[in-house]
């Protein structure tokens, strides 16, 4: 503690720097915390959050007993496992690709271009998705028409869904991940390619045994990042797309929108905070274990 103090003492303008951050963290990440109470509570609104019925684990076993804690586990980690490996792996081929180009103008305008999806809303995507896919003059259909072939109705058939979110995940953010590629392979030493081309390496070569590996611990450290939010389903982008459509919720439906559900349809606030309980163990778990992963990959890219 002495030791502490000693060192906010000597760097005291860096902690005044760092204290909206520490704010905001206390504000909205921690306090927050106190919620989980709930979780172990009868919650009624008259009575409030304290002086609530406890009631132990009994929203935990009203979750735990039914079948769809693993069926809603499943889908999160599947869904998380495919928007990591495809949108961070695209996200690393697009930053390789774009460093090849030579022309400064076609790099930044190509750049751009595959960023700006990131600034568009999970509304105005579901119009365009629904555009797409509308059963009646949905683009996609109406070309099946006039090529001879029937309809496909997209939003009663779940087999395709997961498909169409990961495909959705990587337009909306591959161009945010590449930007932070870009960074780590614009820091590379250029002697590392200029030896490379004195001894005869292709572009190719150069890409593969020189970016790639110099990269290796921003691409652990954003898959360690993603890891830690794997129990997380984006809730905007699957409520924002598929919303109450419970045919496609065999594939498509993850812990937030069941919790979204449990607290908005049964008005049960509890077994709402206890599915987020249950979920945030998960990603303490989870995030753990993948340090350690990426620890063995590479000792410096480990989050803690």
């Amino acid at each position: 503690m002495v030791k502490f103090l000693k060192d906010i003492r000597v760097n005291r303008y860096v902690y005044v720097l760092m204290l909206p951050a520490i704010l905001f963290m206390l504000v909205f990440s921690y306090f927050p915390l106190s919620g989980y109470i709930l979780a172990f509570k009868e919650f009624s609104a008259a009575k409030g959050i304290f002086r609530s019925k406890f009631v132990g684990f009994e929203n935990f076993k009203f979750f735990f007993m039914g079948g769809d804690w693993l069926h809603v586990t499943v889908n999160t980690i599947l869904l998380n496992g495919l928007f990591i490996v495809f949108g961070i792996g695209f996200a690393v081929f697009l930053a390789v690709t774009l460093n090849e180009f030579r022309s400064k103008l076609a790099k930044r305008t190509l750049q751009s271009g595959i960023f700006l999806p990131y600034f568009v809303s999970w509304l105005v995507i579901n119009q365009m998705v629904y555009s797409l896919l509308a059963t009646e003059n949905g683009m996609i259909n109406r070309f099946l028409l006039d090529m001879g072939y029937n309809r496909i109705s997209f939003y009663s058939n779940p087999q395709y869904w997961r498909f169409f979110l990961t495909f959705i995940y990587i337009w909306k953010f591959s161009g945010y991940f590449s930007v932070i590629f870009i960074g780590a392979i614009s820091s590379i030493d250029p002697t590392f390619y200029e030896s490379a081309a004195i001894d005869g390496a292709s572009r190719l070569n150069m890409a593969i045994y020189i970016t790639l590996p110099l990269i290796t611990r921003t691409i652990v450290m954003m898959v360690l990042l993603a890891v830690g939010r794997i129990f997380y389903g984006d809730f905007g982008m699957i409520y924002g797309i598929i919303g109450d459509n419970s045919l496609l919720y065999q594939v498509t439906d993850v812990i937030d929108t069941y919790a979204f559900r449990a607290m908005r349809n049964l008005s049960n606030f509890s077994m709402s905070s206890a599915i987020t309980l249950y979920q945030s163990l998960l990603g303490i778990v989870a995030v753990t274990i993948f340090n350690r992963v990426g620890k063995v990959v590479d000792p410096q890219a480990r989050l803690f």
